[in-house]
């Protein structure tokens, strides 16, 4: 069984993911053929992270979705410039 990590602080604990959000990473997935199976852990300042995560929800968006994104958005940038 998952150990629940509320002991963190709170600059550590992860929101939990909604069912809709995780069905359509699933969904997502799907489409590419390509599986999320690996993490990325950063550190940042906590009210960053807080008005990062804030302004997600606003959009309706998820906080990895946005990272993810610009992950790609980064790679794509970058490997264009270098052929």
């Amino acid at each position: 069984m998952a150990k629940n990590k509320s002991a963190d602080t709170p600059a550590e604990q992860v929101p939990p993911v909604s069912d809709s959000a995780e069905k359509s990473s699933r969904k997502s997935s799907k489409k590419t053929g390509k599986k999320n199976d690996a993490q990325l852990l950063i550190r940042i300042n906590g009210e960053e992270r807080d008005a990062f995560l804030a302004l997600c929800e606003e959009l309706d968006t998820s906080a990895a979705r946005e990272v993810r994104r610009f992950i790609r958005s980064f790679i794509r940038e970058h490997q264009s410039s270098d052929v």
